[in-house]
């Protein structure tokens, strides 16, 4: 089955992936509600996708924030309704100088990729269900497939995105609201930008945006790639861990970076 959604919301969209999807899923006879943290970049987004023919409505606002932003999606959703929910917004983290800044950081990327996710789709559920109708993509990692010791606190929290969303998706298919998780591998990103290590496959945000619009069309529940990434590390994960802990602590560290 096809999915042609009218009002697509994007968390994350003023950069990188996120904005990459906006401008993807810009068109005619589209309502994008486009949520990020820098004003000026979201503004700029916003006038891609209103050249390509889309309506845009956006807001300045942290995931992290749950009562605003459930405000804001309430209010929203009561207008026009969300028929597409992209739980996008996240960031990373590496090793730090000092446990104290690590531990920090590790809190933070917990907030913003797991947290920060619920924040989105929570407020939203329970009117998709109502309407029996609509679409939930949370956004992974291929590091949620197999936890990566090179960032620890992204591994987790893009592994418990990626349960929590096979989970949900067993509840909420009987109101017929749909659940994809996407795991990417590497994709050219400010994000990816900041890492000093070799980055097989990469992708740029285009072709990995194709990637994910054929999932979501078809409401593909799981939209991994690349297929040679995936599947070694399927593979790795059913391995005994000595086995796989004395291949990835080869692995250069992702370093912290300003």
């Amino acid at each position: 089955m096809t999915h042609s959604p009218k009002t697509i919301l994007i968390t994350g969209a003023s950069s990188g992936i996120g904005a990459a999807l906006a401008v993807a899923y810009a068109h005619d006879n589209v309502q994008l509600v486009l949520i990020g943290r820098n004003a000026e970049r979201l503004a700029e987004v916003m006038a891609s996708c209103r050249a390509r023919g889309a309506k845009v409505l956006t807001a300045t606002m942290d995931v992290r924030d749950k009562e605003v932003l459930a405000e804001f999606l309430m209010t929203t959703d009561a207008i026009t309704p969300i028929d597409l929910v992209i739980a996008n917004a996240g960031i990373s983290a590496g090793f730090s100088n000092t446990v104290e800044e690590h531990c920090a950081r590790a809190q933070e990327v917990f907030d913003v990729n797991l947290q920060g996710v619920l924040n989105t789709i929570h407020p939203l559920i329970p009117r998709m269900v109502a309407r029996r109708r609509g679409h939930l993509v949370l956004m992974s990692s291929l590091a949620g497939i197999r936890a990566l010791p090179s960032a620890p606190a992204y591994s987790a929290s893009k592994a418990a995105v990626r349960v929590y969303g096979d989970a949900l998706r067993g509840e909420l298919a009987p109101h017929q609201v749909a659940v994809s998780v996407v795991c990417p591998g590497w994709i050219d990103t400010p994000l990816t930008r900041k890492n000093d290590f070799p980055m097989p496959f990469i992708l740029s945000p285009e072709r990995a945006v194709q990637r994910m619009k054929r999932g979501i069309m078809t409401k593909k529940a799981r939209i991994a790639f690349p297929r040679r990434l995936y599947y070694p590390l399927r593979i790795l994960d059913a391995l005994p861990l000595i086995w796989s802990d004395r291949l990835f602590a080869r692995m250069p560290k992702k370093r912290l970076k300003s």
